[in-house]
């Protein structure tokens, strides 16, 4: 069966790629697993940091054909674009240099007469055949946090791309074998849902890596084979908590930049701001102006600041869930209205219901509601109402309400006085109950793909 595909901006066919059915799935598992059969075939470790230094090199080199390629596949503006990979080729360099840190350890011995005369060390080594399920918002930067980890901590890693958006994974994993990467180390899925579920719950994987919904990525959990480690990455609907102290001018910026980055379609963008009650109208009124300069329109033009959604299914949707908290109650300030098929004007909705979706749910789209809040401890109450828990932040001046919100808040990271998409790849990153399993971040997804092994050495 053959997909193609498309740009979310005006639907032209960028590609046309085959998908492949069970027999494939069998086919990348027996290279995988061959590949671990001997650990005498395994690559050294000087020979990987080469292949992934000289990868980084190259799409340094191609970064503007790999940026328009993020903005046509993904409908990212080209700005954005740009950044995504320029923290790729950071994030695979990153690996390089955390190859030199992956160290065991040392573990006590002589501490009772049936310990004496022994020497104990651990060493680490890969944890086996690594599946990676990736998303679309970054499909560079995502591929680089789940499938560099692999290649560099020695893994045999097989990556299914979001089906909308494979052509950035398919450049690189390129890239990694023109560079000395033997092809069963890295290979790309392109599978349908059915044959993906088939490949990540196999015996024969040692390891997922997931990025995508809550209710498929708990749901494959729930699937796989006994043994099978797994990290999964879903989404939030993420909270600003404001004070009534913070120079409203100085916090638009950052609140129109983490929500509609890449039109909201982030696992963490800003989507729920609860502000104090004397200040709350205000800063909805400011945030509205911004939002109403923004520009929408073809992501491949470098002026544009807000690009479409990944399809026009997604505009529907979100067009939808506005409609439904302004019935109940809540006003639209600026946008509320798809600007195409695929595109929905950036929106500030001011009180919608704590029942309606876009208060309880991840929106994943360019829509920031505001509401107003009685105190502090209101705003933590309110922001903590909800199944998941991922990043959060607070803005005000008063170092003791910074840190006395970022204790209460049931977040995995609190920014201060930061809008909550903040993200360095070198920093954990993962979300608490319904939003994820484990640890990302570079070196953390490192250590996740690996496994100890304790050797003692009894001399006499």
């Amino acid at each position: 069966m053959n997909v193609e595909v498309r740009s979310p901006w005006d639907g032209q066919v960028l590609k046309t790629l085959h998908m492949g059915g069970r027999d494939r799935v069998e086919e990348l598992l027996v290279k995988a697993t061959g590949a671990l059969q001997s650990c005498k075939a395994w690559i050294p470790v000087w020979e990987r940091r080469e292949i992934l230094l000289k990868t980084a090199a190259d799409v340094r080199a191609r970064h503007e054909e790999f940026s328009l390629t993020i903005a046509q596949e993904g409908g990212k503006p080209l700005m954005d674009a740009r950044v995504e990979v320029t923290r790729a080729i950071g994030g695979i360099e990153l690996a390089a240099e955390e190859m030199g840190r992956m160290a065991g350890r040392e573990v006590p011995m002589g501490l009772n007469p049936a310990s004496a005369g022994r020497l104990a060390v651990t060493t680490r080594e890969p944890i086996g055949v690594v599946v990676a399920v990736s998303a679309f918002n970054h499909p560079l930067n995502l591929v680089v946090h789940q499938v560099i980890p692999a290649v560099a901590t020695g893994c045999p890693v097989i990556v299914k791309p979001a089906t909308h958006t494979p052509l950035s994974c398919i450049a690189l994993v390129e890239l990694l074998h023109k560079n000395g990467l033997p092809e069963a180390w890295c290979q790309v899925a392109l599978l349908g849902r059915s044959e993906a579920e088939a490949l990540v719950t196999d015996a024969r994987v040692n390891y997922l890596s997931f990025i995508g919904s809550a209710q498929v990525g708990w749901g494959l959990r729930s699937k796989l084979a006994p043994g099978t480690r797994c990290g999964l990455e879903h989404g939030g609907a993420a909270p600003v908590i404001v004070g009534e102290d913070v120079d409203l001018d100085l916090l638009v910026p950052p609140l129109m930049k983490g929500g509609f980055y890449h039109a909201g379609q982030v696992c963490v963008s800003v989507q729920r701001v609860f502000a104090m009650k004397g200040i709350a109208g205000e800063l909805a009124a400011k945030m509205a102006q911004a939002a109403s300069t923004l520009i929408v329109g073809d992501p491949t033009d470098s002026t544009t600041d807000v690009g479409p959604l990944i399809r026009s299914g997604e505009a529907d949707r979100v067009d939808a869930w506005v409609k439904d908290a302004v019935k109940a109650g809540g006003q639209v300030l600026c946008g509320g209205i798809k600007v195409s098929e695929s595109a929905y004007a950036p929106t500030i909705l001011m009180n919608p219901p704590d029942t309606a979706r876009v208060s309880t749910e991840e929106l994943f789209g360019p829509v920031i509601c505001v509401y107003p809040c009685k105190s502090m401890n209101e705003a933590v109450q309110r922001a903590n109402s909800v199944r998941m828990a991922f990043q959060a932040s607070v803005f005000t001046h008063d170092i003791d309400t910074a840190m006395r919100v970022a204790r209460h808040l049931d977040a995995s990271a609190v920014m201060i006085n930061d809008h909550t998409a903040f993200r360095v790849d070198w920093m954990p990153f993962g979300g608490r109950r319904e939003s994820g399993l484990g640890v990302g971040g570079i070196g953390d997804t490192m250590r996740e793909m690996t496994q100890e092994k304790l050797i003692v050495f009894h001399h006499r």
